[in-house]
């Protein structure tokens, strides 16, 4: 036991009791394109206005797998994706639709548990311990859910099985499309201290920058601090850094619904009639949301710009990410691009509001690192892979996509489901 003031710690423990999934839907709304348009199947598919029918503005939500080939990802400009890739199929997006489809998925979900924290519209997580029809093994459940998707849907998913949230969103993300990724508690310490540190959930690229700066690249490297100098270093999200590298995250998948939106917005007189006024606004709002979010340790998916002329005339526009985002930059970044494409100051503006809805958690809630002036911020993947899953009753499960990674070891032995808390 470790005190700090008056608060003392106890080293964690692993608790490999519970079997969550992570499901993750692969560039879903770039597949739901291409499998409601058979013309689209097997070509590059950009959800974005086209540059040349929008004065070049424009940013990419996502793109399908074969456009990533090209390098085109979710927050480029529509015109960097179309010089990378001229001969991709912009589509502007239907997000009713994807909405619709996303409910359909989550159906599928409720066959097996109610216990459902939706991240975004495209991705949850599962508690499948105690699952509704009584199967044991949650790499099992996990195959029965992916290919349930992809038989009823026509839609490919990629899940992480593990026995905590952190890990399991990990898992997912490592390799897609179509594959899915098991790490039991046996193997869950090789592979966090392997981890590159810009590869943990919820550290981005600029604060995996700052730890570099003290020599902190891998889980290896930030497992040698203390949990008195984890704290010291990275505040509140200290004590999460230090339980989570040790494979330990306790917290419970969230049935409750989590706050909707969060907005903020200004109202003018007189009015606003430059664009250099509303760009200077829209900065000050992103600022607030982004403060407010952080506030509430959230992000999120979708950027909303609302504005009303002199003549109560109101306009709202909306757009979808893949990535989550509570960065006032990035917030920033969306709804300019929102208003260069609809906006117009010739009436007047009285009134200007951003809002980010879609929101989920921040992997480390409410909590910026006390070395820098950037809030942690949602990035990749890692766990282990194997090409074959063997089921308790010896069933090969295999996935055709899934690739071993000999950097990634050991491989699942065949007979895990005898070990207590290690079934996964």
């Amino acid at each position: 036991m470790r005190t700090i003031g008056i608060l003392s710690f106890e080293d964690p423990k692993i608790d490999g009791s519970r079997k969550i999934l992570h499901v993750d839907m692969d560039a879903f709304f770039a597949s739901v394109e291409q499998r409601d348009n058979p013309a689209y199947r097997g070509k590059p598919v950009i959800i974005a206005r086209h540059p040349k029918e929008n004065s070049g503005k424009g940013v990419v939500s996502t793109a399908s797998y074969e456009a990533r080939k090209y390098g085109v990802h979710s927050a480029m400009s529509a015109a960097e994706a179309y010089r990378l890739c001229p001969q991709g199929i912009f589509v502007s997006g239907n997000y009713a639709l994807y909405r619709e489809v996303s409910e359909q998925v989550r159906e599928i979900f409720k066959r097996y548990t109610d216990i459902i924290e939706p991240l975004s519209i495209d991705e949850a997580f599962l508690d499948v311990t105690d699952n509704k029809k009584g199967i044991p093994y949650a790499m099992d459940v996990a195959k029965e859910i992916q290919e349930t998707i992809y038989k009823e849907l026509n839609l490919t998913c990629s899940i992480g099985v593990s026995y905590n949230k952190f890990i399991a969103k990990l898992a997912s993300d490592y390799q897609k499309p179509f594959g899915m990724t098991v790490i039991t508690p046996k193997r869950a310490i090789p592979f966090l201290e392997q981890l590159p540190i810009e590869d943990f959930y919820g550290v981005g690229t600029r604060s995996a920058e700052k730890m570099h700066e003290l020599a902190i690249y891998t889980g290896a490297d930030l497992k040698k601090l203390s949990q008195d100098e984890c704290i010291q270093y990275f505040g509140k999200a200290g004590l999460a850094l230090y339980e989570r590298v040790r494979g330990v995250d306790d917290r419970p998948v969230k049935v409750t619904r989590i706050r909707k939106s969060i907005g903020k917005e200004r109202t003018f007189y007189p009015f606003l009639y430059h664009d250099n006024e509303v760009e200077e606004t829209l900065r000050k709002l992103a600022n607030s949301v982004s403060d407010a979010l952080s506030e509430k340790g959230m992000h999120g998916k979708v950027v909303t710009l609302k504005f009303r002329n002199a003549d109560f005339e109101t306009v709202t526009r909306q757009t979808s990410l893949v990535d989550a985002i509570s960065d006032s930059q990035d917030i920033y970044f969306y709804a300019l691009d929102l208003w260069q494409t609809y906006g117009d100051v010739s009436q007047g503006i009285r009134l200007l509001g951003i809002t980010v809805s879609d929101l989920s958690q921040l992997a480390f809630e409410n909590i910026r690192l006390n070395l820098y002036t950037n809030e942690a911020k949602e990035a990749g993947t890692l766990a282990y892979k194997s090409n074959t899953l063997l089921t308790e009753n010896g069933d090969i499960y295999e996935n055709k996509n899934i690739k071993e990674d000999a950097a990634i070891q050991p491989a699942p032995d065949q007979t895990s489901s005898k070990e207590e808390n290690d079934d996964e």
